[in-house]
């Protein structure tokens, strides 16, 4: 008796083995002595993945000689494949592979890709500058370092597809909820997390970006890609204390897209007596069974349950907040690009003979870090930029230094913080307020897929500002006049580029507006 009581209270009580299928202990397994390798491998993550795309603009600008527009466009249709990629990958991870084994697969085609992206950039570039009259003309690259960039920067999409769903998702699996001990672990592994993220993200913008401008690229690229190889192996070492879900059931896409396709299949049909005697007895609840209330037609023949149709409505609620959140992501999308630009054109000497690089500016919107709140903020944030771009367009027309683009302008690039700021202080609020709301909204059996939903939105974000954009740029460009994102920056126009997406950020807010006030949530948790 006496021994046998301690194993029983020690014994975890959610459905979870260790890594030879037996039930765990909570003495031998999880918990923090498994978080601290889970959460150095996603600040490895964070550190890799920003140390490629915070400087990214100006390595295809300045190295590969592409236009500013055309590089924008290029790193947009990237970071959004980036950030749509996790919703392949959660699928994967939840229908067939786990969570630790697409980890480890991600983990591999990551360090592929950054390895690629280092030998891109050890290859001889043939990009020369020559100059016609007052304007530089940069040549292109060769094509087959063009070709090995792309690819290995879309093997690192898919690496981060299967890493950023499944990593934070298997950290929680870490801690048992029912446990009151361990469940407020829980909630302190999440703040220990984002402050992992914003600290390996910042130390990549302020370290990774001065390697790369000052002292080589191989070196700015090879760096992460070490990190992530030693970011590995550490998940590894973990291998023999990790908790892994024994979960089985339907994959919750499928379940979901069953509800959709029945009803739709059922749309002619009269409502079964099924249906009628599920809303009379009211075991649909009563405000969702008016709600979306031909979902409930895919009750009929028993195809699916009350809780599937559920799950669809809930999911089906969060539709128009999702896409309402799409003005803000395309304004999140220009820090790394455009706000980029901007920065290299200003004087950035802190001390004599000491500069910082354009893309380091970022750090200050980390450091800086409610959904509705952040939407505004960002609106103000590009009225700042482009109050500041006027400013200094009309420096360099004050000094004569419109065509002169090697000759930096003599207005020091800390007029660029209030907008880095203002965007850092509009994440916390609008990236802190999705997740939440992702995260308490959809239905439980989806909760593992709900940072891949939160993550499309800027995926999407980023696809729309990419044809923004190229449909900009083709407007404005031709009969003699340069474009709004003119290569030579004291020629261009982004000032209006940032009014614009100041009106569409106040049409998004006002649509979301309307949305939030009528939205019925699952429980009383507010997030918007």
């Amino acid at each position: 008796m006496s021994t046998e009581k301690p194993l029983l209270l020690d014994t975890i009580a959610n459905s979870a083995v260790d890594y030879k299928g037996r039930q765990v202990l909570r003495s031998k397994s999880g918990g923090w002595r498994s978080a601290y390798f889970i959460i150095g491998v996603e600040v490895a993550e964070r550190f890799a993945y920003y140390g490629i795309s915070c400087n990214l603009i100006m390595y295809l600008t300045e190295q590969l000689g592409q236009s500013t527009a055309t590089a924008a466009e290029n790193i947009n249709t990237w970071s959004g494949t980036a950030s749509l990629l996790p919703l392949l990958g959660a699928f994967v991870a939840d229908s067939y592979l786990g969570r630790y084994r697409t980890v480890i697969i991600a983990s591999f085609i990551y360090i592929l890709g950054l390895g690629l992206l280092t030998l891109s950039a050890m290859l001889p570039s043939i990009t020369t500058s020559n100059y016609m009259g007052t304007n530089k003309v940069r040549l292109g690259s060769s094509e087959l370092q063009v070709n090995l960039l792309f690819i290995s920067l879309y093997l690192v999409a898919v690496g981060q597809g299967g890493h950023k769903p499944c990593v934070q998702a298997f950290g929680a699996d870490q801690f048992d909820g029912e446990d009151p001990v361990e469940c407020r672990a829980k909630s302190s592994f999440f703040n220990w997390w984002y402050f992992g993220v914003c600290a390996g993200s910042s130390v990549a913008m302020l370290i990774i970006s001065f390697v790369q401008e000052n002292l080589s690229w191989g070196l700015g690229f090879g760096i992460p890609c070490v990190v992530m190889v030693i970011a590995l192996g550490v998940f590894l070492l973990g291998t023999r204390t990790y908790r892994y879900s024994i979960k089985e059931v339907k994959s919750p896409f499928v379940r979901i897209g069953q509800v959709f396709v029945t009803a739709i299949k059922n749309w002619r049909a009269k409502p079964s007596e099924i249906v009628i005697e599920e809303e009379a007895c009211r075991t649909l609840p009563q405000h969702s069974s008016e709600q979306f209330k031909f979902l409930n037609r895919a009750l009929q023949d028993r195809v699916c349950t009350v809780n599937d149709v559920e799950e669809a409505k809930a999911v089906l609620r969060l539709v128009p907040i999702w896409a309402t959140s799409l003005g803000y992501a395309i304004v999140f999308a220009q820090t790394s690009t455009f706000f980029t630009k901007q920065g290299a054109t200003l004087d950035r000497t802190i001390f004599p003979g000491f500069e910082i690089p354009a893309a380091s500016l970022q750090f200050f919107g980390v450091l800086a870090m409610r959904i509705g709140t952040g939407m505004l903020l960002a609106i103000i944030c590009t009225v700042v930029a482009a109050l500041t771009e006027v400013k200094r367009l009309k420096t360099a027309e004050e000094y004569g230094l419109v065509d002169m683009l090697d000759v930096t302008i003599p207005m020091s690039v800390w007029w660029l913080l209030p907008q880095y700021v203002l965007s850092g202080i509009a994440d916390v609020f609008t990236m802190v307020g999705l997740q939440e709301f992702f995260y308490d909204q959809v239905p439980i059996e989806l909760r593992s897929v709900g940072p891949a939903l939160y993550l499309s939105i800027f995926g999407v974000g980023n696809f729309l500002s990419s044809f923004l954009i190229f449909f900009i740029e083709e407007a404005t460009v031709g009969d003699g006049k340069d474009s709004w994102f003119a290569d030579n920056l004291n020629r261009a126009h982004l000032d209006y580029f940032y009014w614009l997406l100041a009106g569409l950020g106040a049409v998004a807010f006002a649509a979301y507006l309307y949305f939030a006030k009528s939205y019925i949530y699952n429980n009383r948790k507010r997030t918007i």
